[in-house]
């Protein structure tokens, strides 16, 4: 196969596509701060191997000559697409299948290229979990649940202007299930109240919802106490 300047735009094309479904797939799963997802080391792991996956699977369509059914004018352009937003349908096809205790188990690439962009994408959500966790417990300190558990989602929602219904269906059902939830701490309650709503809003959006609600959600401060332990407002 030679590498003239049209094949080499080829592999150039089907790379760009493969970055971008793997782009796409994290954006999807890591609503709340998605370009910061993306620069990340696990991030740009995971959208490197749909890369190589996608190039990988060029080379297998020119290598066998699969048309998918194209004809003469078309055939590039199809199997740029089909190794572009399809590699891994193409790779799931097992090359050769091994018996193991009665039962026929298929052997190919797709076992390998699952576990590796598997371990990638929990990566990437271990990460997300820990600066997840510091912004929700900053922004929600010293937010009330009681307070904010209707005015606060609901507050959000009218910022946001296009966020989808089904969104904020199943946003209300994890602020049911938190106020149903009577065995966790009601400052536990805020800051997973907060996590919730970054998963739908993002974290600036709740930023901004909370310092405009303010005292409405906020905790009431307690009085100081003086040097005897007496309330310093009766001294």
């Amino acid at each position: 196969m030679s590498f003239d300047w049209a094949t080499l735009s080829d592999f150039v094309f089907v790379g760009v596509l493969g970055a971008l479904v793997g782009m796409g797939e994290l954006i999807s799963r890591y609503r709340d701060d998605p370009w910061d997802t993306l620069q990340r080391k696990p991030g740009l792991v995971y959208v490197g191997l749909n890369t190589f996956v996608s190039i990988a699977a060029l080379i297998l369509i020119r290598g066998f000559g699969w048309t998918f059914g194209a004809n003469s004018d078309s055939v590039r352009w199809t199997q740029v697409l089909v190794a572009g937003f399809g590699a891994m349908a193409l790779f799931r096809s097992s090359l050769f299948t091994v018996r193991i205790s009665d039962q026929d188990v298929p052997v190919g690439p797709n076992s390998f290229l699952q576990i590796v962009l598997a371990a990638a994408d929990r990566e990437v959500d271990r990460r997300r979990a820990t600066i997840r966790a510091e912004r929700a417990k900053t922004i929600m300190k010293d937010v009330s649940f009681d307070n904010a558990m209707v005015s606060l989602p609901a507050f959000c929602i009218a910022l946001m202007q296009n966020l989808p219904p089904n969104d904020q269906a199943e946003l209300q059902e994890d602020v049911d299930k938190l106020a149903a939830a009577d065995v966790i701490d009601a400052e536990i309650k805020s800051f997973l109240l907060g996590a919730a709503l970054m998963n739908y809003v993002g974290e600036d959006v709740l930023k901004a919802a909370v310092a405009s609600l303010d005292d409405h959600i906020h905790s009431p401060a307690q009085p100081a106490e003086g040097a005897n332990g007496v309330d310093a407002s009766l001294e």
